[in-house]
């Protein structure tokens, strides 16, 4: 998810046309050699509460998860070497999720619980080739972890079977590049892709919790490896200076999702019996996205944007751990500025996605079928610094 910015975000999640300040990192490194100030700053969280509910097909069972609150958050600093050249760094968290539902739900065998975190950190550059076009370029270093918990078919009458998995993914690296173009003062174009990145985890810790009688079949602690990769992303927005107060922009973000082809556990010990491969078999999407703002005064800027993300999920292997489901948008937020130099920026993003109807197909043949709907609602607030 693109909570990389609080004026982003409260404009739909729009960024790749808009400069000025160190988003840019994220967004489009060009734009930081088109930085307003010298220096720029800026340090921001949110909080992600979600939920969603499950309907078993043909049942009256019903459940819902129980998620912690996701915390993602971005750092970023940045300063113009001379006219032409400019040049950051940012840590940011742009992907991670969770799920958690009821140790004994019905979907148990597929997943229990789950949490995934992933750190990037980006040294960027930019360069101003003439008043139209701007490049720019940034090394992605990655980090991450995860944590899953799910039901095993190996159970007694004291005992519940169950593994917990976890583990630290070794360093991965990737890149993010950009233009911005900038004919004249109304508009703007920026064209930004993010390369896949592919986390890789090895020597990651399996704990079973099974019944001491097949404690020789299955050992109790074990190691495995997997990897998980994050799909390379290609943005293309542009942005309208419509009069001195209103900005409007819009964006097409191509996600290419279809890299997630299956997910993969190897064990070290017993790998005939425990190494498994999941269908996933995502298809690449598109994500269409409009945003604008509006300063009031000196001190109040307001914003407000929309966007639909369609689920790149295949409806024969839709599993619980990542609920994704086609997806509405609705944004906004205020930025407040006490000085010229000091600015206090609120976002608030409401996510609504269709209720569905999702089955997954286990290799074994069983089939796991019910209707999911989710609704997310995510706050988020930023200091930013320019001088």
């Amino acid at each position: 998810m693109r909570l990389q910015g609080h004026r982003q975000t409260a404009m739909g999640l729009v960024g790749v046309s808009l400069h000025g300040d160190a988003s840019n990192l994220f967004y489009n490194p060009a734009g930081l050699s088109l930085l307003k100030n010298k220096y720029s700053f800026m340090v921001g969280g949110s909080g992600i509460f979600n939920n969603t509910a499950f309907n078993l097909e043909n049942s009256v069972y019903t459940a819902e998860t129980d998620n912690k609150t996701g915390t993602p958050f971005f750092f970023y600093g940045a300063t113009q070497i001379n006219e032409k050249l400019g040049v950051g760094v940012g840590v940011y968290t742009p992907y991670g999720s969770s799920a958690t539902w009821d140790d004994d739900w019905a979907g148990a065998h597929l997943i229990q619980n789950i949490a995934m975190k992933v750190f990037f950190i980006q040294p960027t550059v930019s360069y101003k080739i003439n008043d139209l076009l701007s490049i720019g370029a940034g090394l992605v270093i990655a980090t991450g972890s995860v944590e899953l918990n799910r039901s095993v078919p190996y159970s007694s009458a004291t005992t519940t079977g169950q593994v917990n998995m976890k583990g630290n993914s070794s360093t991965g690296y990737g890149f993010n590049a950009g233009i911005m173009l900038t004919p004249n003062e109304q508009w703007s174009i920026g064209i930004d892709y993010r390369s896949e990145l592919t986390m890789t985890l090895e020597g990651g810790d399996a704990t079973f919790t099974i019944p001491t009688t097949v404690t020789g079949l299955i050992p109790a602690t074990n190691k495995f490896d997997a990897e998980l990769p994050l799909p390379a992303n290609l943005d293309l927005g542009v942005a309208y200076q419509a009069s001195e107060k209103l900005l409007l922009s819009a964006e097409i973000n191509y996600v290419f999702w279809g890299t997630y082809d299956s997910l993969k556990f190897e064990f070290e010990q017993k790998p005939e019996l425990l190494n498994s491969s999941n269908p996933r078999e995502y298809s690449d999407k598109m994500i269409f996205r409009v945003g604008g703002e509006y300063i009031l005064n000196d001190l109040i800027t307001l914003r407000a944007g929309a966007y639909y993300d369609p689920t790149p999920t295949n409806s024969d292997y839709f599993t619980p751990e990542t609920p994704s489901l086609d997806t509405y948008g609705l944004s906004c937020g205020i930025t407040i500025r006490p000085t010229e130099k000091l600015a206090i920026d609120i976002s608030y993003l409401h996510l609504e996605t269709q209720q569905s109807t999702k089955s997954y197909m286990d290799p074994d043949g069983t089939n796991f079928t019910g209707e999911y709907k989710t609704r997310t609602m995510i706050p988020g607030i930023g200091i930013s610094y320019n001088f």
